[in-house]
């Protein structure tokens, strides 16, 4: 089953900024790492369970998907895959929000 890859406000708040920091030192790694992203994040549309749990949070119902040096966390719902946060591999993430709460 095919789904749709949609990110949250907060997600894509988060990505933006990423690649705007990264692009003000060098345009050309901003323009890779969207890339990878993209190629990675559109790989769950048809296989939305092949991320990995959470270690931080094995209890909750998401996942994630790591392009380096970014951690992609997302969860299943309905016909969508949502991706609720993008975190840079050095911070320690906080619980991520469910769907429908941003």
């Amino acid at each position: 089953m095919s789904r749709k890859v949609l990110f949250t406000h907060a997600a894509r708040e988060q990505f933006l900024a990423a690649l705007a920091y990264i692009s003000a030192d060098d345009p050309a790694a901003a323009r890779s790492l969207r890339a990878r992203a993209a190629a990675s994040l559109a790989r769950l549309a048809d296989y939305s369970e092949s991320g990995r749990v959470l270690p931080e949070f094995p209890d909750l119902p998401f996942r994630e998907v790591i392009v380096p040096p970014y951690r992609f966390f997302y969860r299943v719902k309905d016909d969508a895959v949502w991706v609720v946060a993008a975190w840079h591999s050095a911070q320690l993430p906080g619980e991520p929000e469910d769907v429908g709460r941003d």
